[in-house]
């Protein structure tokens, strides 16, 4: 067995515990700190929505089997035209053709970058299709994604406190949730990725991997909750050892699912530069991350804050801090000799003397009568035959010397001479 296979065999049978639950005030204030970042990222800073929200223009050139050498050498003559809407142009590639994607331009710059774009790519101006994108499609996309999100939050809470019939694990998922899609969309206002539909799509897929998680753990947590009094541990020591019973499992799956994400964001975002790719792996990378820290972490914490005032938790809290304090110290009770303690009396049937003590004081001391040694009889001087060995009971009736058993036994009459001699 190798070493984190012991320590996962040892997380979860308890031999091995790590104090996620109880240590409440340091996690709220990490989790708190990175919220407030993120938030302030995203106020301050605000996000770099995509030509798809805010509006903007497209340009097709027909490529035939389009390279990332050709794209790369059209991004960098959209750039060198030294427009200001075109500084940061979106370049992908589809089927036949390049796509090249900038802000809104008058008639002018629209035609400098059309002149530029032919030049690099040997294509005719008249070839190059130019066309606007509004932002009302982005805002209907925008309103539905919301929408989804709000309907998929209600259903899913909705299910957890029906499933665990506790209604403060949903709101315990609820918290969770609500942290990592603040983290990560003050991921996308630190970094400046452009918030695309794709990163919206992928925003909704950490959610649902995030909630998993999470229900995976209370799902334990409900385990080792369902008759706390045979389990002896309190509701906080029960849910702890049901996310350290988990969470070789957590971590196995999260980076699972990490590696092939992050090489896909790799890949996007420094070798092809594909928008969309990146844009949908960096949501789902540091989704996904976060989501680890918050089922782990987060929501079994909120959840025994929750729960913290219930009468049954409480009263096993009480239980077993006072098993630990008897396991700590099991002569507790026991008083100690002092100096100035009283002399009790001896109890009946002890004698009290008078030891002569190092100060020439006398101390009462009880003593225990002795009894003379008595030898127990010896088996050769016991008479032989029945009843040796134990001692007979005094018969209750008439006793008589039987013929067919050869002792002397209960004798059995008839009713009618019972009583007559």
């Amino acid at each position: 067995m190798g070493k984190m296979s012991r320590l996962g065999n040892q997380l979860y049978n308890g031999r091995r515990s790590i104090d996620f639950v109880g240590r409440r005030w340091l996690w709220y204030a990490i989790t708190g700190a990175v919220v407030a970042l993120a938030a302030s990222a995203i106020v301050v800073k605000g996000l770099n929505f995509g030509i798809e929200f805010t509006g903007g223009t497209e340009f097709r050139v027909p490529i035939s089997a389009p390279s990332q050498d050709d794209a790369d050498r059209l991004r960098e003559s959209v750039a060198g035209t030294d427009i200001a809407a075109a500084d940061a142009p979106i370049v992908t590639t589809a089927g036949d053709a390049v796509l090249i994607q900038v802000e809104e331009m008058t008639v002018g710059e629209t035609d400098t970058v059309s002149q530029a774009l032919s030049e690099a790519s040997g294509v005719a101006p008249d070839d190059i299709t130019t066309s606007e994108i509004g932002a009302s499609w982005g805002e209907e996309v925008a309103q539905r994604a919301l929408l989804g999100v709000a309907v998929f939050l209600v259903l899913v809470l909705i299910f957890i406190a029906l499933y665990f019939r506790e209604w403060k694990m949903s709101v315990a998922a609820f918290v969770a949730l609500a942290h990592d899609v603040t983290i990560t969309i003050g991921i996308y206002a630190l970094s400046g990725f452009q918030v695309t539909p794709s990163a919206v799509t992928g925003l909704l897929a950490i959610l649902a991997f995030s909630l998993y998680d999470t229900v995976v753990v209370f799902d334990k947590v409900k385990e080792n909750t369902h008759e706390m009094p045979k389990t002896r541990l309190s509701y906080a020591d029960a849910a702890n050892l049901a996310v350290n019973q988990t969470l070789v499992r957590s971590i196995n799956t999260g980076i699972v699912a990490l590696i092939p994400i992050g090489a896909i964001l790799y890949v996007s975002a420094v070798q092809l530069g594909a928008s969309s790719l990146q844009d949908l792996a960096l949501s789902q990378f540091v989704g996904m991350a976060v989501g680890v820290y918050s089922s782990v972490i987060l929501a079994p914490r909120v959840l025994v804050h929750l729960k913290s005032t219930e009468t049954e938790v409480v009263l096993a809290a009480k239980r077993a801090k006072a098993r630990e304090r008897a396991k700590a110290d099991r002569y507790a009770s026991v008083p100690t000799f002092r100096e100035d303690m009283p002399i009790a009396a001896a109890p009946p049937g002890l004698d009290a003397e008078m030891e002569q003590g190092e100060d020439g004081a006398g101390v009462p001391v009880a003593t225990v009568p002795q009894k003379p040694f008595q030898a127990p009889p010896r088996l050769d001087k016991e008479p032989s035959g029945p009843g040796r060995g134990r001692t007979v009971p005094e018969a209750r009736g008439p006793v008589e010397r039987s013929g067919s058993a050869g002792r002397v036994q209960p004798s059995r009459k008839a009713r009618s001479k019972r009583g007559k001699k």
